[in-house]
């Protein structure tokens, strides 16, 4: 079991951690969650009304990797090049996208990571390992939260497709995107086994 996730009876997954896999996915996962920003309910006034009928924003992030958790709604990227007025309706359907549905998502992608950070600190290692049980709720926002920290780390080493994918394997030890091709790479692996155990 160490280094793959593998089947609970119910639905749930289970995976052998050591104690520095516990620490680089809870570092990464704390990341993420500060790069997300804090959730609507953070900066709300105290009126749930106000809180439930609050605007997101409507212009794309600036930050390349909140622009590829948060993509817009309407593009083509395989499509021959909008004309100027197909670019623009584009760009104001996505505005209008964007704004009634950003919060969500961005409360969806935190409660996500805060329950990786939760089942990790509620670990309790022997002898440098444990055993992370999850329930199928828990499992899938894993499997949730994984698939961000690896778009999250894939955006910033420039990983569009798969042979972009293929060159990190032939990085030079000394390179200093070394590290983070590494965790790319294992929680790629870590993915993909809890993936096989959520497949019927």
């Amino acid at each position: 079991m160490p280094g793959h996730f593998e089947p609970l009876p119910g639905g749930g997954a289970a995976v052998a951690l050591d104690d520095v896999e516990i620490s680089i996915i809870r570092s990464l996962a704390v990341q993420l969650l500060e790069l997300i920003g804090p959730g609507p309910a953070e900066d709300a006034s105290g009126d749930p009304l106000a809180e439930l009928f609050a605007e997101g924003p409507s212009k794309p992030p600036s930050d390349p990797v909140l622009l590829r958790l948060f993509p817009d709604a309407y593009t083509d990227p395989g499509g021959a090049p909008p004309s100027a007025e197909e670019a623009e309706e584009r760009r104001a359907h996505s505005a209008e996208f964007r704004r009634f549905t950003e919060n969500d998502l961005r409360a969806a992608k935190r409660e996500n990571v805060l329950a990786v950070i939760g089942t990790l600190d509620a670990l309790t290692a022997d002898d440098g390992e444990a055993l992370l049980r999850l329930t199928a709720e828990q499992s899938q926002q894993w499997l949730r939260a994984l698939n961000d920290l690896r778009l999250a780390i894939g955006t910033r080493l420039e990983v569009a497709d798969e042979d972009d994918a293929a060159l990190l394997y032939r990085l030079p030890d000394e390179d200093p995107r070394k590290p983070m091709v590494m965790a790319y790479l294992w929680l790629g692996g870590l993915q993909e086994t809890l993936v096989e155990t959520l497949m019927p």
